[in-house]
């Protein structure tokens, strides 16, 4: 017996039995109106990611991808987890979207494999790997799920880092379009939205800066900005890929963990210098994907070590989006004060609370900041909040259930905020909490929870926690409960 039949066979795949008492969803009535509810047509959605999630690397034809082979080698990753088989969700996904819809999860965040289209990254698509995202979209739609597709999230085909070094090879602006055009143009007669990467400041930092990430490199400043200029590249000719080869009317925007800058105090001296640390200490992500142009701060601090550019290029680097994702979790608290920058960032001191993560301080207020001075800076035509959670310890408890009361305060914490927000007409359309399932936490392995549905790994049974519960409630009433 193979092992996704054992699994299926055993019943081992969802979980056993509805959760009880303060868990057990209220039957579905009408709802009147109330001050603090969202507007009528507000998404309310969940994210995943496909190296986090999927599971299934040597099957459907997948190349291998960086984090593969990052993954692998000792001292890496977090007790060496591997994404392997992390939440087995290429198997499981029919029953991992029954409890989406059973939550009442309006849309799906999810990202393609390149690996799994592009087996090298290029030449000729595995048609196992197309088949695959054509069922799992049209699953998602049957169950009145909206897939929104972001098409890189971190995980590179391998052949494409050892030949020409990945991100760093002045052509892979024009590969990645080309896998980007062709993957929107199959999926874009039931896909409305695509994002063309996730989190740029992550990927490029931690993995090629840092070492901590894929493919673990420590790159010189000018190598890691001039490798930071043909990412922005890379999506800028993405967006005209899929313009070119998608169905008409289909959207397009990028998904950007941006610095959130926040004021220290909401006075106007200290806001204004959160407007200016948003434009600068995004100088090379959001800021010239929007702008078309470096910040003069930014290529004075850089001095010798400025990429390389020309005007052609930076005019493909602001081609126009319809919608910006935001991923947001902590804030970046600011001071005004009289440097050339106009202000200083603010670090926090030892005693900040914190969720599991060390690095998630919680600051609820930023889910208003960085939406309201985004829009005050660039006027996107939409905003999703296309990332926000928190990781916990999450244990079962005697009972079978998992009472994660730290997650449903941080979340009903940041949705007030970005109720408050969206009040203020600032064009928040929809949100995603991160995520929905537990997953490979890149490297931190299996250690940090994330999900609002607990997964056993051993098992791969599936239990929803408090926090979907609370989940289900804010969808089910359109505002925070």
């Amino acid at each position: 017996m193979n092992r996704r039949k054992f699994l299926q066979t055993t019943g081992l795949t969802l979980g056993a039995a509805r959760l009880s008492g303060v868990l057990h969803a209220a039957p579905v009535t009408a709802v009147a109106a109330h001050p603090d509810s969202f507007p009528k047509n507000f998404l309310w959605g969940a994210a995943i990611a496909s190296y986090q999630v999927e599971g299934a690397v040597h099957e459907g034809g997948r190349g291998v991808s960086i984090w593969d082979t990052f993954s692998h080698i000792g001292g890496n990753t977090a007790n060496g987890d591997t994404g392997d088989v992390a939440s087995d969700f290429y198997h499981l996904y029919p029953r991992d979207i029954d409890l989406m819809k059973d939550l009442g999860i309006q849309a799906l965040r999810l990202s393609i494999a390149w690996p799994r289209i592009f087996p090298t990254g290029k030449g000729k698509p595995n048609q196992q790997g197309v088949d695959f995202y054509n069922r799992l979209v049209d699953a998602l739609l049957a169950a009145g799920i909206q897939p929104y597709c972001t098409l890189f999230h971190w995980d590179l085909p391998q052949p494409l880092q050892d030949d020409g070094g990945g991100w760093e090879n002045p052509d892979i602006p024009k590969v990645f379009a080309d896998y980007a055009g062709f993957t929107a143009g199959f999926l874009s007669d039931r896909v409305q939205h695509f994002m063309t990467m996730n989190e740029i400041r992550s990927f490029v930092e931690l993995g090629y800066q840092q070492g901590i990430h894929a493919p673990g490199l420590k790159l010189s400043a000018q190598r890691v900005a001039q490798l930071n200029h043909y990412a922005v590249l890379a999506h800028g000719m993405a967006v005209q890929s899929i313009r070119a080869h998608a169905r008409p009317g289909t959207k397009i925007g990028i998904a950007d963990n941006v610095e959130a800058a926040t004021p220290a105090l909401e006075t106007p001296e200290h806001i204004a210098a959160a407007h200016k640390a948003m434009r600068e200490e995004n100088a090379q992500y959001l800021t010239v994907i929007q702008e078309g142009r470096y910040t003069d701060l930014y290529l004075k601090h850089l001095g010798a070590d400025a990429p390389k550019f020309t005007a052609e290029e930076m005019d493909i680097i602001r081609t126009p989006m319809d919608f910006v994702g935001l991923n947001i979790y902590q804030p970046t608290y600011v001071r005004a004060d009289d440097s050339e920058k106009g202000y200083a960032v603010l670090s926090p001191p030892a005693s900040f609370p914190h969720m599991y993560s060390p690095w998630l301080y919680v600051g609820p207020e930023v889910l208003y900041w960085a939406p309201r001075i985004v829009t005050d800076l660039w006027k996107p035509k939409h905003i999703y909040i296309t990332e926000n959670g928190a990781s916990s310890t999450d244990k079962l408890a005697a009972d079978g259930h998992v009472y994660d009361s730290d997650r449903v305060m941080y979340l009903r914490n940041y949705l007030r905020q970005l109720h408050r927000v969206v009040a203020e007409d600032v064009p928040v359309k929809g949100y995603f909490v991160w995520s929905l399932l537990d997953n490979y936490e890149w490297a931190d392995g299996y250690d940090k929870r994330f999900g609002i549905v607990y997964v056993d790994f051993k098992t791969q049974k599936r239990t929803r926690k408090l926090s979907a519960g609370f989940y289900q409630e804010v969808i089910r009433q359109n505002r925070v409960v």
